[in-house]
């Protein structure tokens, strides 16, 4: 991907979502041939010539301070992740990155017997491009047969754009798409060289309209925690909450582990699903 490019569109992106009352800057009614703030009142509150800010908007971001960075992304209401992207698509290590990108991921055979041993718990890990390296009988049950996939379709923005079955899954489809496609936005800026990456990417604009969009709008956002509804085949609609986990010797691997409230009725349709077994819940994609 075109780092440059990556700069300048997302700075691009971010100032245009912002409106002088936002910031504190008057108005004064005239008219704007763009949306947001322009350049100058940007440079401005981030305390830099307009000269300066207009080339790093350009995407010359090589010689560029970390101070300045921060000022700009405090002027820009950056989240701690977004200023984070800022930063590694202003100032990329491209040859650290470079080599971490090349070396495949594995799930430790340990970390496996963990989430097997889950038994009423589902679980997966996913790696730095949102492939799904490893997963319970749970996480089969509930989200889908990923043992039956060919294991170049074992992502989950693959799924999520590709797969009929998932967008049926998700209550919120479209939700969901937006987590996506922000925590791959996330990984573009750490990876900017990874071909991988940038053929899932050109797959997806390909054959999705919708993915294109939200590419589009260069939203980012790291994977954490949150609720989803989702539209079981077997056990019909039912709520749960997901956790996602970092591991301190790999920080592009992430263990994502799914519960229900206490007592409640998601909670019975998990329990349902442990004592089916992913067997029926396959069969019942089918019909």
């Amino acid at each position: 991907m075109d780092q440059r490019a990556e700069l300048s569109e997302f700075l691009r992106s971010r100032r245009a979502r912002l409106k002088p009352e936002d910031v504190g800057l008057p108005d004064f009614g005239r008219h704007r041939r763009v949306p947001g703030l322009r350049r100058e009142e940007l440079a401005q509150l981030a305390g830099v010539s307009v000269a300066y800010y207009t080339r790093l908007e350009q995407g010359n971001g090589q010689n560029v301070s970390t101070e300045v960075l921060d000022s700009i992304a405090r002027a820009l209401r950056l989240t701690e992740t977004e200023h984070a992207h800022l930063t590694h698509l202003a100032k990329p290590k491209a040859k650290k990155k470079r080599a971490a990108a090349a070396r495949p991921q594995k799930v430790r055979p340990q970390l496996q017997q963990l989430i097997d041993a889950m038994e009423t718990v589902p679980a997966l890990f996913l790696g730095r491009r949102l492939d799904i390296l490893g997963w319970n009988r749970m996480a089969r049950s509930l989200l889908g047969d990923f043992a039956a996939m060919a294991p170049e379709e074992r992502n989950m923005a693959r799924l999520i754009f590709l797969d009929p079955n998932a967008r049926s899954l998700y209550a919120d489809w479209e939700s969901k798409a937006i987590e996506v496609v922000s925590v791959l936005r996330l990984c573009a800026g750490c990876y900017p060289d990874d071909p991988q990456l940038s053929a899932l990417v050109g797959e997806l604009s390909v054959k999705s309209e919708e993915f294109r969009s939200m590419w589009a709008a260069h939203t980012v956002q790291d994977k954490g925690h949150g609720v989803k509804r989702l539209h079981h085949p077997l056990v019909g609609e039912l709520t749960v909450a997901y956790e996602t986990l970092r591991f301190p010797d790999d920080h592009d691997l992430s263990l994502v582990t799914y519960h229900a409230e206490p007592g409640s009725r998601s909670e019975e349709s998990l329990r349902l699903l442990s004592g089916w077994g992913v067997d029926e819940a396959v069969d019942a994609d089918a019909r």
